[in-house]
């Protein structure tokens, strides 16, 4: 038999994905409304739920049947938001417990960080630290479901870590305390590809300083020192599983935690929980020396096997290097913008982004259309008009009569944000074209199916002949999408009615709002591949039809520090990357590719160079 499996079937997914894994469809059923005591939303969880449960039972997984799955999960994280909710939360809350037992798995089923959790679920921790966790019933086992081995990087922010030395002391400070179960998020990092981050304004990497990273390799010391401390875990498991362990203390910040069996083993953790001072401790007549926040493992409560802080394991050294895929045949495509003719809906004010869209694109176009008064004494003088543009999330891009102003974008701690800029406006009919960009959906918080996207307004013209002028309740045009999504540009079928303009007529010269396609031959060899888009703005990358995922080249901003010990560990302790692009290469995976010709589709929104776009392979040694 394979590994233990940890199943969660429930809907509510968190991982920073879109609606948390909700369907898009869900948002607009008549009168639901999310995780709280509410008819639409449970009947559509439960028969989900239900369809998941009866799958696995087909494939006969459970433990229970002879499968892999030792605990399953209903709902997620939920004690957190529940008194938003007030009593409707905890009815829903037994709803599900109740529903999730009824459909019979055979094995135990948990609600992660809900102290509540009514019996026979058991309520579970996850966090960065879970020694001091204890289950609501003594006879519940104490579990960790979620070790967290780094933290998630969200575009415009430095790359969240956690040293392995760290870790490896929360793991064994849970296990001396009498924990019974931990499991790692991430123990593998990923790859958002498509749009499936959500956040919003979470990076196509989902790396997680996980132990085995986002291209499959292992990220040294991270993954050989857990090994190690796992392996040396196993060998006190008689003594482990026999007895709770009695505490000695050995001085002002140390202790010892003694695991006996009946049958004479006998196991100890000794800890130093001081963050910068070594300590010499005396335990069962010998001395043993101690460096701050670690833990040494006796597994016959004699000699050291392990301590959490000496790492015997070589870092490894992670490179990008260059490939002698050239990328070649480079044509482009401008997008347009929609004509007063080519709209999916015309209202008076401004409508919210997702209620249009249903998510089938992250771009809507909003426009409407401006008369200047030819006799302005303004525009003979020169002066510029400005316009003010204020959304809900998450970027903007500002056009007055086909011409770029500007842009403007939010971020995952300011979602709203306001454009402000000059436009161009004539004497005359004008037209004001705002494209709405989404950068992943709501994620996280009470009622997050609630929250608004797009703009929403006010927008307001300023000096112009009408003095401060409101546009929000003139009339708009929406336009779903982009036309190169409605061509398909994307496709590895060419299409022979397509524009696309060969190389030596638009000499790659940076553009707004222009798609541009080429062709690579595969790299010889098999080491994981990603594309280095350092000179591009923001935008999607196609590869044979796939869709890698969202790029943006913003510069990472904060105060970026060497991991080190806190006491108590929080991803900005250890933050790496300012000063540096919060991602500058996007995973290829080479499943995706064939021995030549392999398509590349980029749409850049901004004034990207794709002269300078590689492709590049990753190289891990150890130092």
């Amino acid at each position: 038999m394979g590994g233990r499996e940890f199943c969660s079937p429930a809907p509510y997914i968190t991982q920073e994905a879109p609606l948390r894994g909700f369907p898009v469809w869900l948002h607009y059923v008549p009168g639901i409304s999310f995780r709280t005591d509410n008819e639409p939303f449970k009947k559509a969880m439960q028969g989900f739920t239900q369809k998941i449960v009866q799958m696995m039972k087909d494939e006969k997984l459970f433990e229970s049947q002879g499968g892999p799955i030792i605990l399953s999960q209903i709902e997620n994280e939920y004690g957190a938001i529940s008194k938003s909710f007030g009593n409707a939360s905890l009815a829903y809350m037994r709803w599900a417990a109740e529903m999730a037992v009824e459909l019979g798995t055979g094995v135990p089923w948990v609600m992660c960080m809900q102290d509540d959790a009514p019996d026979p679920v058991i309520n579970t921790c996850n966090d960065f630290y879970c020694d001091d966790f204890s289950p609501n019933k003594p006879y519940k086992p104490t579990m960790w479901t979620e070790a967290w081995t780094g933290w998630f990087t969200e575009f415009g922010g430095p790359t969240p870590q956690r040293s392995v030395e760290d870790l490896a002391f929360a793991v064994a400070r849970f296990i001396q305390k009498g924990g019974s179960f931990v499991n790692y998020y991430m123990y593998q990092g990923g790859t958002n590809f498509g749009r499936t981050a959500g956040g919003p304004f979470i990076t196509t990497s989902y790396d997680y300083d996980a132990p085995i990273d986002e291209y499959g390799l292992r990220r040294q010391p991270k993954y050989g020192h857990l090994k190690e401390l796992h392996r040396v875990i196993k060998l006190c498991e008689r003594a482990l599983v026999s007895a709770d362990p009695t505490v000695t203390r050995l001085g002002s910040h140390e202790q010892a935690h003694v695991f006996s069996s009946e049958s004479g083993g006998c196991a100890a953790f000794l800890s130093n929980y001081h963050v910068q001072r070594d300590a010499r401790v005396r335990f069962n007549n010998t001395y043993y020396d101690l460096p701050p926040w670690s833990i040494s493992i006796l597994p016959d409560c004699k000699n050291v096997v392990f301590n959490t802080a000496k790492v015997g394991v070589k870092t490894s050294k992670t490179r990008m290097l260059p490939t002698h895929a050239k990328l070649f045949s480079w044509e482009a495509f401008s997008e347009d913008m929609p004509s007063a003719n080519d709209t999916d809906i015309t209202a008076v004010g401004l409508l919210e982004q997702l209620n249009v869209t249903r998510d089938i694109s992250d771009y809507l176009w909003y426009t409407t259309r401006v008369d200047i008064s030819a006799s302005a004494s303004f525009l003979h003088r020169g002066q510029r008009i400005k316009l003010t543009v204020q959304s809900a999330g998450d970027a903007l891009h500002v056009f007055a009569n086909g011409q770029l102003s500007g842009s403007a974008f939010g971020s995952r701690e300011y979602k709203q944000f306001t454009f402000t800029g000059e436009v161009n406006l004539q004497a005359g009919p004008n037209t004001i074209s705002l494209l709405s960009v989404a950068v992943g959906l709501p994620d996280n918080g009470p009622r997050f199916e609630t929250w608004n996207k797009g703009i929403l307004g006010p927008v307001v013209l300023h000096g112009t002949h009408k003095g401060k002028w409101g546009l929000s309740w003139q009339e708009w045009s929406y336009k779903v999408g982009l036309k190169g999504e409605r061509m398909n540009l994307v496709s590895p079928i060419g299409v022979s009615s397509v524009g696309w303009m060969p190389e030596s007529l638009f000499a790659r010269s940076p553009r707004p709002l222009t798609w541009y396609k080429a062709y690579f031959n595969a790299p010889e060899g098999d080491e994981p591949l990603a594309l280095d888009m350092v000179s591009m703005g923001k935008g999607q990358i196609w590869i044979n039809g796939q869709n890698i995922g969202r790029y943006w080249t913003l510069y990472a901003n904060g105060n970026c520090t060497q991991c080190s010990y806190s006491g108590h560990y929080k991803p900005t302790k250890c933050q790496l990357g300012c000063g540096q692009p919060t991602q500058r290469w996007y995973h290829v995976p080479r499943s995706w590719l064939k021995p030549t010709h392999n398509q590349l589709v980029v749409f850049e929104e901004l004034l990207g160079d794709v002269s300078r776009i590689s492709l590049v392979k990753r190289s891990v040694t150890n130092s």
